[in-house]
């Protein structure tokens, strides 16, 4: 079990229940050969036995944070599409709410606009690239870094994997996410925000550094949960845990899989179970 303690600063829960919920990154999903440590359509069997574990653990919400599809060598439209249908469909066996975060390869071939009309989010958050949402008395941002260094976004593959941004006009909505907010805050995102650790520079938004000050000022994010970087990786500063997780797409059935369990409990302790590849670890808020 891997535990992310709060700093005794954080508004506590006020008594309330653990919120609960499940995790997944990095499924990549085709049909395709497999590649090196890459086993595209595994990801179909993968992904269901991380739902059956998610439909029995009481869990308020599961989310994906990103690369939930892939494409063939040589891609087509039509057939990318296709991948994405038939991997959401067993996304969508979950029992309660699910929501995407939006990473690079999820514009493989594909518009942005054709990934949000082909997947679903619970409630207001549905076809949106960026969004929050409330579980009792935390908040949940989700941020769409897939943008190139113009403003413009990923679309068709016409972008530097290495070369992700958060455009302004979505760093000015999260400073109103986060104005007046004196709730526990966790943030979802598929590129790393955590530049200032050991991370190759290129996994990483290239404009986090504009955004990470706002994360420390408002002094509720307890976390920043994070995909892309599918060997995992984890760094701590000024009381904020950023956390990657492992790639389900890596390694062959039946030993390989990568999924979580992760609880937040009334303490705003966090609380993660990992299986297979997710490995079960202690942390506490003094680690760097």
């Amino acid at each position: 079990m891997l535990v992310l303690a709060a700093s005794p600063s954080f508004v506590s829960c006020g008594g309330q229940r653990p919120v609960r919920f499940g995790v997944v990154t990095d499924l990549h999903y085709s049909r395709r050969e497999p590649y090196g440590t890459r086993y595209f359509p595994q990801t179909m069997d993968k992904l269901k036995e991380a739902m059956e574990v998610f439909n029995s653990s009481n869990l308020d919400f599961v989310i994906e944070m990103g690369d939930l599809k892939d494409q063939d060598n040589v891609p087509r439209r039509e057939q990318t599409i296709t991948y994405l249908d038939e991997i959401e469909n067993v996304f969508q066996s979950f029992r309660g709410p699910v929501y995407h975060v939006l990473g690079n390869h999820d514009m493989d071939s594909i518009s942005k606009d054709d990934f949000l009309q082909h997947t679903s989010n619970q409630g207001d958050a549905d076809k949106k690239a960026y969004y929050s949402f409330a579980f009792d008395n935390i908040k949940f941002i989700v941020l769409d870094a897939n943008y190139n260094l113009d403003g413009t976004p990923y679309d068709k593959g016409n972008f530097d994997w290495t070369k992700a941004y958060v455009p302004e006009d979505q760093i000015d909505w999260l400073k109103k996410e986060l104005k007046g907010n004196n709730k526990p805050v966790i943030i979802f995102i598929h590129q790393l925000l955590d530049r200032f650790s050991d991370i190759s520079k290129s996994l990483c938004v290239s404009n986090a550094d504009e955004i990470v000050p706002l994360l420390e000022e408002n002094g509720n994010v307890l976390a920043v949960f994070q995909g892309h970087h599918h060997a995992g990786h984890y760094s701590f500063r000024n009381n904020i845990h950023y956390w990657t997780m492992k790639g389900m797409i890596e390694g062959n059935l039946p030993d390989n899989n990568s999924f979580a369990v992760v609880e937040i409990d009334t303490q705003n302790n966090i609380h993660i179970d990992g299986f297979y590849n997710c490995e079960d670890k202690d942390l506490n808020r003094f680690m760097v």
